[in-house]
């Protein structure tokens, strides 16, 4: 498990912990995160950029800029910048085979 993240978190520590899977490992975040910020406290990149080799981590962060779309594993995307982590969110950064 990754520890130290592209952020830190410097402050509301106590919040309860809650676990997610990001692309086949369990990670854990703070109830009350935002998808985003989970993956960015545990990780050093939200996904792949499409149009090149370079590991993105959201843009504008307030779901505007569509950079920050997820997969679930069940197969529908939400954008990581405006959804609540859940415990047991089972999250991918490549999409499903069956997407468009």
């Amino acid at each position: 498990m990754i520890t130290a993240g592209r952020i830190v978190r410097l402050a509301e520590r106590d919040r309860a912990g809650v676990h997610f899977f990001f692309d086949g490992q369990i990670r854990r975040a703070l109830e009350g995160d935002t998808v985003l910020t989970a993956m960015l406290a545990s990780g050093h990149a939200l996904r792949m950029s499409e149009f090149g080799p370079e590991p993105r981590a959201g843009f504008c962060l307030m779901g505007a800029c569509q950079d920050c779309w997820v997969w679930q594993e069940e197969g529908p995307r939400l954008r990581a910048c405006s959804s609540l982590i859940t415990e047991g969110m089972r999250l991918s950064t490549t999409p499903p085979e069956s997407w468009p």
